[in-house]
């Protein structure tokens, strides 16, 4: 390694000096101020290379040419490549290390180059104000020539230049993990064609492209087609948490209020909960509430069930009207509130929820779930609806959705209690209590349904990618595996 030092009266000259013996691209290495005015040690940019990781063995990613700047005393040479596992990734070492090499060297010389430039511009404005005084008006100072890695960040301070450095490095972070994900699964295909089986399998199932590839991964070694899909099956159920008996929710009684989405089922399952709750206590002891007065005969739809079943039902407006129907329904066993459908992203969600938290009563919610939707939209809805009161969730229309897996996927995730499933429009006999294991077995039952959109064997690489940043999400490290 070939290090010089440069000593002389400002930073302009000892920048100068630099740039006629070791060119526009040398590298700084430190720049400190002296009694006699300027020291400078650099180096030649290609007296770099030396230190440069060597190059990544063939099966690797191609890379750009980057060198590294050391951050302690290089060595003459850098050691040979080792083949390492990198979170189950068969891929050369040396392609993870030149990449954070690359972002620390880009960092690194853009830091001392701006710096250096900083102080060099404005000497140069400090020596050319006393010329521009005495000289002509239309005589305009030369501007100081600029390095080529300070070009790129012409007109911008020492901190724009950092944060555009930190955002391409963390977009080439992403890529890097992205292509090695897609590599090693294009490789794990042809190893263990298992493992390929079942990522289709629970793909075609609706189930996320994370939470399958979490659950491949860990697969049991060398099973069997059928022990490999009970074991998945297990697995999800396993999650799945659910009311263990109905009793909890008709033996304890309480004040539980649905809330949702419009158009996911609310009023339809509030009235068979309320037929399943009278035929256990009787219709004395129920009591049925609705503040949806935004839907036009929505009120009308639970008057006319709660009619059938002999029961009252009370219309609330706002906080003030729900304080005082509680307390006036105080002796009930059960007290169903029927809520207006809201948007996840109407900010009346948080609204409804204050109300209900601030009537003066214990009221737990059961969040409605709607099967045909896309997991994407049902995590947006139970981020909104969750919070304190939140007791669980009811999943409604099982059967007009191809898959469920979408559905399963957020309440094992979110880690919701499912109370109740629902598949069809008959009161009482449409609401079932959630079985896990049949939960489990007919998800995978129904993506007979979805052919045309399963993934082939050549379209599960660019998939599966994606998911390397998804696989640290906490909610996904805490699924059981086993």
């Amino acid at each position: 390694m070939n290090v010089k030092k440069f000593i002389a009266g400002s930073s302009r000259d000892a920048w100068r000096q630099v740039r006629e013996a070791l060119g526009p691209d040398a590298v700084i290495l430190s720049n400190r101020n002296i009694e006699d005015g300027v020291e400078i040690l650099a180096m030649a940019n290609e007296d770099m290379s030396s230190l440069v990781v060597p190059a990544m063995a063939k099966d690797a990613m191609p890379r750009p040419a980057v060198r590294r700047p050391p951050a302690q005393p290089a060595q003459p040479q850098a050691a040979a490549p080792r083949r390492v596992e990198h979170q189950g990734l068969g891929v050369e070492s040396s392609a993870i290390e030149h990449s954070a090499a690359q972002a620390e060297a880009r960092v690194w010389r853009t830091r001392n180059a701006a710096r250096a430039s900083a102080k060099e511009q404005q000497e140069a404005a400090q020596q050319q104000r006393p010329s521009q005084a005495s000289s002509a008006p239309s005589a305009s100072p030369q501007r100081p020539k600029q390095s080529p890695i300070m070009a790129e960040f012409d007109g911008k301070d020492y901190d724009e230049i950092l944060s555009d450095v930190m955002t391409e490095i963390r977009s080439m972070r992403g890529v890097l993990e992205t292509q090695l994900a897609e590599i090693s699964w294009g490789g794990t295909q042809k190893r263990e064609p298992a493992k390929a089986a079942i990522m289709r399998e629970m793909l075609a199932a609706g189930f996320s492209a994370s939470l399958s590839r979490l659950i491949t991964e860990n697969l049991p070694q060398n099973p069997k087609s059928q022990d490999a899909m009970f074991w998945v099956k297990s697995v999800l159920a396993k999650n799945l948490m659910t009311m263990a008996n109905e009793n909890e929710l008709l033996e304890e009684g309480g004040v539980y209020a649905l809330v949702g989405p419009t158009g996911v089922g609310k009023t339809t399952t509030t009235a068979k909960l309320a037929a399943r709750c009278v035929m256990r206590h009787g219709p004395g002891k129920l009591a049925l509430i609705t503040t949806d007065g935004y839907r036009i005969g929505g009120y009308e739809q639970l008057r006319i069930y709660g009619k059938i079943l002999g029961v009252m039902v009370h219309s609330v407006k706002d906080e003030a009207d729900l304080r005082i129907a509680l307390d006036e329904l105080r002796g009930k066993h059960t007290v169903l509130i029927d809520t207006a459908g809201m948007g996840q992203r109407d900010q009346m969600v948080a609204e409804q929820a204050a109300m209900l938290s601030g009537a003066g009563t214990e009221i737990k919610r059961l969040l409605c779930l709607n099967a045909t939707a896309t997991g994407g939209t049902l995590n947006e809805v139970v981020s909104a609806y969750s919070g304190d009161g939140l007791a669980g969730c009811i999943i409604t229309k099982l059967d007009e959705a191809a898959t469920i897996g979408n559905v399963l996927d957020v309440v094992i995730r979110q880690k919701l209690n499912l109370y109740y499933v629902a598949n069809g429009q008959r009161v009482p006999e449409d609401l079932h209590v959630a079985n896990k294991l049949y939960l489990a077995d007919r998800a995978f039952k129904l993506k007979r349904e979805t052919a045309p959109f399963e993934f082939q064997d050549a379209e599960l690489p660019v998939v599966v990618g994606p998911t390397a940043t998804a696989m640290n999400d906490k909610s996904l490290r805490e699924v059981i595996l086993g």
